[in-house]
């Protein structure tokens, strides 16, 4: 399966119930994003797979993309093996949660809708 049909899923599974929801294939990508763009709120989540971060630059990286969105809430979506450690001068992890692996798209969306509620009425289909 293409490395980017899950991440399609996801994107589709979360603007079904009402999230403007964008993908990246990696932080480089995702920083391509603006952090105001006309027509769209703020970005208030931020999803990151595991296997995006594999070393110090991509952690410098994810700061980088935390802060430009004003430190919204952020979900790392981890192997089922423990997280490695990180070193012990690094700052504390960014995560408001993590969702070890094995997880269903819909165990996803369900955390997304547990953290970053919709107002009333706004649970509707996107497009």
């Amino acid at each position: 399966m293409p490395e980017q049909w899950p991440r399609a899923l996801l994107r589709a599974a979360l603007r079904e119930v009402g999230y403007d929801a964008l993908g990246a294939p990696g932080l480089a990508g995702a920083l391509r994003y603006r952090s105001e763009a006309q027509g769209r709120g703020p970005v208030r989540l931020v999803l990151v797979d595991q296997a995006v971060l594999q070393g110090d630059e991509d952690l410098s990286l994810l700061t980088t993309l935390l802060r430009r969105h004003e430190d919204p809430a952020a979900i790392l979506l981890a192997r089922a093996m423990p997280m490695p450690r990180l070193p012990e001068k690094a700052e504390p992890a960014p995560w408001t949660r993590v969702i070890r692996r094995p997880v269903s798209i819909d165990g996803i969306v369900a955390a997304v809708r547990d953290l970053l509620p919709l107002p009333p009425g706004s649970s509707r289909p996107i497009d």
